[in-house]
């Protein structure tokens, strides 16, 4: 009796542990809030209504998926990855209002003050007459891209402030 019901035990942990794994190969995944870092950055994975989810790979691999905090940060990563035009790749982001999982490159964006990296974006499922396509919320996240570079490009002291 004892060791039947060890058996059983150990296989209800083997399938919870086993059944937590990444096993998609399409769509968004799960994100474990505060817990997740962002694969550009580093910084925790928290806005739920900014964030986005690149799921690609090699050809000749099975998908993996990225997470990151911001819109920004899954473009400009995702453009220095040699895959990024493979049929497979995906990019999802938060519905800026309700954090549902869209399709990035069907959403329509709107500009907003504050985003966790300050990309300025939120994507909507819903395009209006007002929003960004996907392809002009690239160019905007490059215009902030390098704003930020060229603020915090280093400036030699002169001899007063050395």
């Amino acid at each position: 009796m004892f060791k039947t019901a060890t058996q059983l035990w150990l296989l209800t942990l083997t399938l919870l542990l086993t059944s937590c794994g990444e096993d998609q190969t399409t769509g968004a995944g799960k994100v474990r809030w505060d817990r997740e870092i962002c694969a550009r950055c580093a910084m925790a994975v928290s806005g739920r209504n900014y964030s986005a989810q690149v799921r690609g790979g090699k050809p000749e691999k099975k998908t993996k998926l990225y997470k990151f905090d911001d819109v920004g940060c899954a473009i400009i990563w995702l453009d220095d990855q040699h895959w990024k035009d493979d049929p497979r790749t995906e990019v999802w982001v938060n519905d800026y209002k309700t954090g549902d999982w869209i399709n990035a490159k069907t959403a329509g964006y709107v500009k907003i003050k504050n985003t966790p990296m300050d990309y300025g974006l939120g994507a909507q499922a819903i395009k209006a007459p007002n929003t960004l396509s996907f392809e002009q919320a690239k160019k905007h996240i490059y215009k902030v891209e390098q704003r930020f570079n060229n603020l915090h490009k280093a400036v030699p002291l002169s001899e007063e402030q050395q």
